[in-house]
């Protein structure tokens, strides 16, 4: 019995059946690569759902985790440490925000999203604000997995075996204007958003729709929560997914801060690759929705703590020095393009969107998807299927064109052997001769 063989078998005695793991044990990691315990090398276009940043064994992170470990690992939040503050000061000035709350997870750092916009409704009528407690999210939204997260989550299949789920939230039709002016009232206490939707299927918002979620907000004092869990960071080529939406054109009302040049939200969220790999998460919010959380309201163990404080302000200083913001703008531009190339040769690929290094390929069949990360993994290149027929592209954001030439070759070898799979056929190469990479 392999290695592989036992920890299979173990899992399958003493572990929860939450995951349909694919039958790979991988043991260690170098930059975009992840190696399994027979040495092969896999071209990791997913690193660990968003969370690898900066891939695999990356010396910054390496060496953070050594100095920090070597000091405080953990003291509990009823003392102080030196990460914190530090860190809390990158975070604002990157986001525009003014407060942070850290947490371990992103479903964490949403719960205290939700709680705080609770919290600041409260606040708001007790000095004479009529504001309900409703939420409004949207259609395809996914927000974690904790009750107020899956509460706030669109797909039934999250919701649905867990019911009664957090009572008083309503949900939008994605990118629907209308819908949205016509649900939302002064029973609202929040409007609820992606900017760019990630397990929905990697679909930003609308300019027009972000504008009138803020504009609406701002004029009954609700609050505008942004879910940054997955965009956030830099993956998008900014910090955050909303600094995308420009304040021209939109309404006066569309921005806390017109000096921002963005539209603004009032409390994001953020995780995944945070800290690079070490689990963190926070909430940010402005100073404003900030009155309404006192000592003790809420809290948390491990929030926040000093190694994982250390590595996310690592990450944070190299995404700056190393201009990887200005670099996952380039590679994801050119993924793009080549993706877009590979569309017009076969027509299974219907759409191909994101922004950055947050990238999708939507397919026509959902059985197709499926095939196409079965067999580029059997190519030794991770990628996933996201929304049945959403081909997702998460890579660190140390990618090199030269692998996105890689996956985008595999693809279309993959796409011509199993043309006519689930129906579909391709369509005519370019008459320019085909994809640039070939």
């Amino acid at each position: 019995m392999t290695k592989l063989d036992q920890i299979r078998a173990a899992e399958a005695r003493l572990l929860l059946p939450t995951y349909e793991r694919n039958p790979i044990l991988f043991v260690d990691g170098e930059g975009v690569y992840i190696i399994d315990e027979n040495g092969d090398r896999y071209l990791d276009l997913l690193s660990g759902i968003g969370v690898n940043a900066l891939g695999y064994r990356h010396p910054v992170i390496e060496e953070a985790i050594l100095r920090q470990s070597l000091a405080l690992i953990h003291t509990s939040n009823l003392f102080y440490h030196e990460g914190q503050a530090e860190l809390a000061l990158r975070l604002t000035e990157r986001t525009g925000l003014d407060r942070v709350f850290f947490t371990n997870s992103g479903t964490e750092a949403w719960e205290g999203a939700l709680k705080l916009a609770r919290a600041y409704a409260g606040l708001k009528r007790s000095e004479g604000v009529p504001i309900g407690t409703k939420f409004l999210a949207l259609e395809q939204s996914f927000h974690g997995r904790t009750f107020g997260s899956v509460s706030t989550t669109w797909k039934a299949k999250y919701r649905e075996p867990f019911g009664p789920v957090v009572p008083g939230v309503e949900f939008v039709r994605f990118n629907d204007v209308a819908d949205l002016r016509a649900k939302f009232s002064s029973e609202v206490c929040a409007i609820l958003v992606e900017a760019i939707q990630g397990e929905g299927g990697v679909r930003p918002l609308t300019q027009e729709f972000l504008a009138e979620a803020r504009a609406l907000t701002s004029s009954t004092g609700a609050l505008l929560l942004a879910d940054e869990i997955q965009s956030g960071m830099g993956r998008t080529g900014k910090w955050c997914a909303y600094q995308h939406y420009g304040i021209s054109g939109a309404p006066a009302s569309a921005a806390a801060d017109s000096s921002l040049g963005w539209i603004q939200p009032d409390v994001t969220t953020l995780a995944k690759p945070l800290a690079g790999g070490i689990p963190l998460g926070a909430v940010l919010c402005t100073e404003e929705a900030a009155r309404a959380i006192h000592a003790g309201m809420h809290g948390t163990t491990f929030g926040g703590g000093p190694l994982a404080c250390a590595v996310a302000i690592a990450v944070i200083d190299h995404i700056e020095n190393e201009n990887l913001l200005a670099h996952a703008t380039a590679v994801g531009d050119y993924f793009q393009d080549q993706l877009r190339v590979l569309a017009a040769r076969h027509s299974a690929i219907v759409d191909v969107r994101g922004k950055g290094l947050m990238i999708a390929a939507e397919l026509d069949s959902a059985d197709l998807a499926k095939l196409i990360v079965a067999e580029m993994l059997k190519r030794h290149i991770l990628i996933n299927c996201t929304s049945e027929t959403v081909l997702r592209f998460l890579p660190p954001y140390i990618l090199e064109r030269a692998h996105v030439d890689t996956a985008i070759a595999a693809l279309d070898e993959i796409f011509t052997e199993h043309a006519g799979a689930a129906g579909v056929a391709p369509a005519a190469t370019q008459a320019a001769g085909g994809p640039t990479h070939v």
